[in-house]
């Protein structure tokens, strides 16, 4: 299958994760569930990359990360606020519901998928008494989902907002390497300095094949969670095979790199879309995925032509996803083929 635009979960492992693995792989046998030096390794590096002494466990995929962190931070009658293109209100087929065991999602609708204080504020003080859910957790998502991102002057007033209505801060950051290549700040800016309490740090969509990491910044509010990842089926019994795979994402800042290729990759088809005839960015271009008007005769003829990518939003709201390893050549040939639909 050549290169496609529809997911940054289309591509395989980056080799050095791959490289990685194939050692763990080739060392024989290991203690399971995480008893390993692997997994020893990548946590302290994990807490090495964000300056703080932090609990962290790996899991399957993000939707488990999202869901069991949630679970942690809710008891069945609370609610976590967010946006309403949320990927845990829109993509996770009631899972984070599910785990809270009744907890409720309440959603805002503002632009450009980034939640305000003002929008926060209102639904943390939409309801009182026993008759109505309570607010406990506000959840942001690093990059959003249409693609852009929370700059610490952006993020601190809302984690404000939360700590002053006694919410703790959720990230979802199934794409946050894209955030953090694209603001140039460091990891620890970007969360717990301003604010965040848990991050669900995706590498899956970065150059893993599975195993996103859930960083408890705050220790305490990770007691006993080892087994709510147990009871959830996450606890992965050969867990060597999935951290050392993150060594290899992590040595390097391969991470980094790889989300910066990827966001470039993101800038180049973004230019190459401005000026062509019905077609128009929907939103700014800040991480790996590109939102933009397409036409659906434009559309039509890119798919006759083998291309796959998303059509999000209505009929002509079309989603673009860069990875790791997106070759400009694909982007070129992406961008010659949309000239010509759109010129027949």
């Amino acid at each position: 299958m050549r290169q496609q635009f529809a997911s940054d979960n289309n591509a395989g492992m980056c080799p050095q994760a791959l490289e990685r693995f194939l050692e763990a792989n080739k060392a024989g046998h290991a203690l399971g569930y995480g008893g390993d030096p692997w997994t020893a390794e990548a946590k302290a590096r994990i807490a090495e990359l964000f300056e703080t002494d932090c609990e962290v466990f790996f899991v399957f995929n993000g939707t488990a990360a999202n869901a069991l962190s949630l679970a942690q931070l809710c008891r069945p009658y609370n609610a976590v606020i967010a946006h309403a293109l949320s990927h845990i209100d829109t993509d996770e087929a009631g899972a984070p519901e599910f785990f809270m065991g009744g907890g409720k999602i309440m959603t805002a609708d503002t632009p450009l998928a980034k939640l305000t204080p003002k929008a926060v504020e209102e639904l943390a003080t939409r309801y009182s008494g026993t008759h109505h859910v309570k607010p406990a957790v506000l959840s942001l998502t690093q990059a959003t989902e249409l693609g852009t991102v929370y700059a610490t002057s952006e993020l601190r007033p809302l984690t404000e907002v939360a700590r002053r209505h006694g919410l703790k801060v959720h990230m979802d950051g199934a794409r946050f390497a894209n955030a953090i290549a694209r603001l140039g700040c460091s990891p620890a800016d970007l969360t717990w300095r301003s604010g965040v309490d848990v991050l669900c740090f995706g590498g899956v969509k970065n150059g893993l094949a599975v195993g996103d990491a859930i960083v408890f910044f705050d220790r305490a509010l990770a007691h006993e969670f080892g087994w709510r990842v147990k009871q959830g089926g996450q606890l992965n019994s050969k867990m060597r095979l999935v951290s050392a795979a993150w060594l290899g994402l992590l040595e390097n800042d391969v991470w980094l790199s790889n989300a910066r290729h990827a966001n470039t990759m993101a800038d180049r088809l973004a230019a190459g879309l401005v000026g062509i005839p019905g077609v128009k960015l929907i939103a700014p271009v800040e991480a790996n995925g590109v939102f933009a008007d397409i036409p659906q005769e434009i559309q039509s003829a890119l798919r006759a032509k083998g291309w796959q990518f998303y059509t999000f939003f209505g009929e002509t709201g079309c989603r673009l996803m860069c990875a790791w390893d997106t070759a400009p050549e694909t982007v070129d040939q992406f961008l010659a083929d949309i000239r010509a639909a759109a010129s027949a």
